[in-house]
Order: C-alpha cells, then sequence, then structure tokens
C-alpha cells in the first residue's frame, strides 16, 4: 500500500543543506496499524507529511496505492488525497465558523459527494460517536476530547483507506487519551482502516501493531 524507497528530505542551510529525514526505507501494509516513535527533531512529523502527501520528499520514491507521488500532477495528487487518506491534527483544526455537522461534512464537499449521501454519512457517524445533540454547536462550545472526537470523524467520514495521525492525542487528558486511542484500534480491527501515526506514548503504540523508531532523521 505505502512504499518509501531512499526518501530523504533537507532544507536549503547557507551554501549547503540540513537534513530532516535520510534514506528511509519503509514499508505499509493495508490494514497495519503503524506507531512511529522518536525524540523531539528526529523527523516523525515529516515523514508523517509526505506519507499523507502534505509534503514532497527531496529525493527517493515513494509509492502510495502503486501510484508513483513524485510523478504526479498536482491535481491527480490532490485526488488521492481526498479519496483515500483522512488526517488527523493534534491541535484538532477544526473550522471555528462552522458546526459540529458541517465540519464532519467538510471533505464529502470536497469529494462531489451528493447531498442524499452526506447526509446519511454524517448522521451515521454523529450516532456512532454519540454527538448527535452536539451537531449544531461550534468547536469552541465542545471540549477538547469532543473537539478530537469531532477530528476524527471528519478524517473518516470520507471512507479513507488509511489514517494518518499526528500526535492525536497530545492535548487530551488520560480519559480522553484513552477513548481516542480505543476508538483508532476499533476502526483498524472491524473497518480494517491502516493507521499511521507519530505518537510520543508507548501506551498509545501499543494499541498498534509495529514501531517504526527515527532517530536524527534516520530508522533506529
Amino acid at each position: 500500500m505505502i512504499q518509501l524507497e531512499k526518501i530523504s528530505k533537507y532544507y536549503p542551510a547557507g551554501f549547503g543543506k540540513t537534513y530532516v529525514l535520510r534514506h528511509i526505507d519503509l514499508n505499509i501494509k493495508e490494514g497495519e496499524f503503524v506507531s512511529i516513535m522518536g525524540p523531539s527533531g528526529s523527523g516523525k512529523s515529516t515523514l508523517l507529511h509526505i506519507l499523507g502527501l502534505l509534503e514532497e520528499p527531496s529525493e527517493g520514491e515513494y509509492l502510495f496505492l502503486d501510484e508513483p507521488v513524485q510523478k504526479l500532477s498536482e491535481k491527480k495528487r490532490t485526488e488521492l488525497h481526498r479519496h483515500h487518506i483522512g488526517f488527523v491534527f493534534q491541535a484538532y483544526h477544526l473550522i471555528d465558523e462552522l458546526t459540529v455537522y458541517e465540519n464532519i461534512e467538510t471533505p464529502l464537499l470536497y469529494k462531489g459527494t451528493s447531498s442524499s449521501e452526506r447526509k446519511s454519512r454524517v448522521a451515521e457517524l454523529l450516532d456512532r460517536f454519540n454527538m448527535v445533540a452536539k451537531k449544531d454547536l461550534f468547536p469552541h462550545q465542545l471540549s477538547g476530547g469532543q473537539q478530537q472526537l469531532v477530528g476524527v470523524a471528519r478524517a473518516i467520514v470520507h471512507n479513507p483507506k488509511v489514517i494518518f495521525a499526528d500526535e492525536p492525542t497530545g492535548n487530551l487528558h488520560s480519559e480522553q487519551a484513552i477513548e481516542i486511542m480505543e476508538l483508532f484500534q476499533k476502526l483498524n480491527q472491524e473497518d480494517k482502516v491502516t493507521i499511521v501515526q507519530v505518537t510520543h506514548s508507548e501506551t498509545n503504540a501499543g494499541y498498534g501493531n509495529r514501531i517504526v523508531r527515527l532517530k536524527d532523521g534516520w530508522l533506529a
């Protein structure tokens, strides 16, 4: 499903380059739950953003669903992202001016889903996440845990093949964190969604089935 070969990422620095990632070889199979771990500054979030098509690598080859990512047009990359990828952020990244319902619906609008299908899918997730009573509230009216539930619902509303999560419990207290991680585990085991998360937490990593460790931009 995901194949990285000799992936590096660098930024210009004076007359040279500052490498964030170096020669990463990584394969992720459909249905896996992979945790990327490592100290701050090890390149974890950069790797996740490359995997999630939010950044481009400087060197190497990335195959996503057998598509050579670097050779794709911007239109095709956007299409891949909209149809097959869900992203969950530590800081939620909900749209403040939209209600819970509207935030969850947004990816379906970008995908061009019909009105009836949008209503059905959003209603299903509101019910599944026990958020029906909060569908007309705005993000600032929700707790951190509730905002992250909306973030997860938004990430899966279009039935993606893979969810990328960047420190998804970083702003939550322990009970909320457990709720989110159990939800990820359920999505992986029951819905067969591939999940790749960046985490500092060994506990969170324990919900998955494989750990990838980075150190100073290298696979450890």
